[in-house]
């Protein structure tokens, strides 16, 4: 099974994040046989900036984004999106990408389901 998981809201602020990366990294977990592909967009490109800090006892998507890589995934960041937060020279974690359109298109494709938070 190749599930698309589409991203669009910032990693705080809301759970969307948190409940999309909860639900991608459970998939994996639950059948090795999955391919995951995560997609970020709008306000959600800020999820793969690396060094994120986060209080005591709050979620941190930083790490849950880096136990989704450990598992050998890749995520991308819609690099329009990036661009027009200001992004492009920031720091994004290892295995998150500027992607484009085109490869949204071409996951999209690929998919057997797309999910979208």
């Amino acid at each position: 099974m190749n599930i698309l998981i589409v991203i669009n809201d910032a990693p705080y602020g809301t759970e969307k994040a948190y409940n999309a990366l909860r639900l991608a990294n459970q998939s994996l977990k639950d059948d090795q046989d999955f391919i995951v592909n995560i997609f970020l967009l709008t306000d959600a490109v800020t999820c793969g900036l690396a060094d994120q800090k986060t209080p005591d006892g709050y979620y941190n998507i930083g790490r849950m984004v880096k136990a989704f890589i450990s598992k050998g995934d890749k995520i991308k960041a819609c690099g329009t999106c990036m661009d027009a937060r200001g992004m492009s020279e920031l720091p994004l974690q290892k295995g998150v990408e500027k992607g484009n359109m085109s490869e949204f298109g071409h996951r999209t494709i690929e998919a057997d389901k797309v999910i979208s938070f």
